[in-house]
């Protein structure tokens, strides 16, 4: 079993004893709310430079801790104050020690403030109910893995979003999964850099992918981008948007590398 495997299996498990039926409706009364500030598709799509996910994220399988213990709300203040233009939260506990609450906090954090940067909840969707725990907590998008799921599951999840106001980025690792993307409509579409079975990055991945990505979609380059050089090259590659997690996390001066990654 791969890594990847090995967490979806997990989270299947974890989700199951709060699992009920989830209805249209359920999902509808979220997208009918009106919502202050821009969507997360449109808060990346920036002319002239790229647009920059930042990522809270206290460990991952491949780095181990990057940052523990760290306040989910503080760093999101860090990003938003460098002029982030979305933000990511882990919400998975045991692989990456994210939590749901730090989805909430932070959008609290958000709206007491007034700033209302668009969150992603970065988790390993299967299921709708994780949908509305998402829109609950104030999130803008969720995230799709295509490798992880079968196509009835990526459409059940991909509708759900879009009745609940949500955008959905697709996560793609090659060319195949490309296709898979593009056949449910994928307007939002990150090229992970790593691998999701080895846990190895390469930007190449990018370089060879999100060139054969429509114009009619937003290409983000996700995974392994610490420095504005890598920046500039998946740029290079058609990239309009970076997701960055490790490196913003770890660094010194996160409102410098931030500013340098999105003028990059």
């Amino acid at each position: 079993m791969d890594k990847l495997a090995e967490i979806m299996a997990h989270k299947r498990r974890e989700i199951e004893p709060r699992l009920r039926p989830v209805r249209e409706r359920d999902l509808a009364r979220f997208g009918e709310m009106k919502r202050p500030g821009l969507g997360f598709g449109q808060a990346l799509d920036q002319p002239g430079r790229m647009g920059v996910i930042a990522e809270i994220k206290r460990r991952s399988p491949s780095a181990g801790e990057i940052k523990a213990g760290a306040d989910a709300v503080e760093q999101a203040r860090r990003y938003t104050n460098a002029g982030a233009d979305c933000i990511s939260v882990l919400t998975d506990e045991k692989y990456f020690g994210g939590t749901l609450r730090d989805l909430w906090d932070v959008v609290e954090f958000q709206v007491t403030t007034n700033r209302h940067v668009p969150c992603l909840r970065k988790d390993f969707m299967v299921h709708p109910l994780q949908i509305i725990e998402a829109a609950e907590a104030g999130a803008r998008a969720i995230l799709i893995i295509v490798r992880a799921l079968d196509d009835d599951t990526i459409k059940q999840l991909h509708e759900g979003a879009k009745l609940a106001g949500l955008d959905a980025l697709f996560e793609i690792h090659e060319e195949r999964e490309l296709e898979r993307a593009l056949r449910h409509g994928a307007t939002l579409i990150g090229v992970n850099n790593r691998n999701l079975a080895t846990f190895k990055t390469d930007l190449a991945f990018s370089e060879e992918i999100i060139p054969q990505i429509p114009k009619t979609a937003l290409a983000v380059s996700e995974s392994g981008i610490h420095t504005p050089e890598d920046a500039a090259r998946v740029r290079t590659a058609g990239a309009r948007a970076i997701l960055v997690g490790e490196a913003l996390m770890k660094a010194e001066d996160a409102d410098k590398l931030l500013k340098a990654l999105s003028e990059a």
